[in-house]
């Protein structure tokens, strides 16, 4: 595993593929964001934590330059709050939309009644009772200050990416409805989101210890693990040459397309078991 070439003083951004830059935030669980390039524009995806919005834009400063203006657009893989959590301070910042799956956007607008319907184990153990008991007032507040609104635009598989032409995005869904990839086929460069990342985060050991390799979305945040499976193998028959998840270092280089088939082979030997 490798991420890369770093770019000069600009503290953890690398470029991992032609114009694909990644940036990897500080905590536990290793999140990351990717800058692309693509002619005179360029594009984020994903967003981070909310806390992650200062670094975000710097980095994009660092980046870029003061010339190049704001991003075409900002790309989600799915509305979690690890990767949508400065979405909506940047889209007003640089006054852009954020695009996601038609499925997250109930999600993006604080919905709870969507909420409840696509909950993760953790979301119906911890997060669901927690906001229950604030009331449906405080509870309604609290999620609008998160909610994307008017900046949220919906992307679908088959249709073109603002201000990437020459990528696409890939269905993914399982970690939640409407979880998208993005895969440029030139080079077979894929970011999977949390479809299919190079940490061990699937287990409270491998969360802690931040081992690295590749690993299935985490179950205990994963809507229905089935169709996240069936994600998976779908992202394999792409044989990217760059795997770049949400967590984790970015797989690149020669031994990349094996180390995706034995894990995939390894996953469908020990379900047969």
């Amino acid at each position: 595993m490798t991420g890369g070439k770093s770019i000069g003083a600009t503290a953890g951004l690398r470029e991992i593929a032609s114009n694909v830059f990644w940036l990897g935030l500080p905590g536990r669980t290793r999140t990351n964001v990717y800058f692309i390039r693509s002619g005179p524009a360029w594009v984020l995806v994903d967003a981070g934590w909310a806390k992650d919005a200062r670094r975000i834009e710097n980095t994009a400063k660092a980046l870029f330059g003061a010339t190049t203006g704001p991003p075409a657009a900002i790309l989600l893989t799915h509305v979690h709050p690890d990767h949508a959590g400065s979405a909506r301070y940047l889209a007003r910042l640089w006054d852009c939309a954020v695009h996601l799956h038609p499925d997250e956007l109930p999600i993006a607008n604080a919905d709870f009644e969507t909420m409840v319907a696509v909950a993760g184990p953790l979301d119906r153990w911890v997060v669901l009772p927690l906001l229950r008991a604030m009331g449906r007032r405080r509870r309604q507040a609290a999620l609008e200050r998160s909610t994307l609104g008017a900046l949220a635009r919906p992307v679908e598989p088959g249709h073109g990416l603002p201000g990437l032409p020459d990528w696409e995005c890939v269905s993914t869904p399982g970690h939640t409805p409407g979880h998208l990839a993005y895969f440029r086929p030139a080079d077979r460069v894929l970011l999977s989101g949390d479809a299919l990342v190079t940490l061990r985060i699937r287990t409270v050991r491998g969360l802690l210890t931040a081992r690295p390799g590749l690993s299935a979305p985490p179950w205990y945040t994963t809507w229905d693990p089935t169709l996240a499976a069936e994600s998976i193998r779908r992202l394999a028959a792409l044989s990217p040459t760059v795997l770049a998840g949400g967590h984790g270092t970015p797989l690149t280089g020669p031994g990349s397309e094996a180390a995706l088939s034995a894990f995939v082979s390894g996953r469908q030997h020990s379900s047969d078991r």
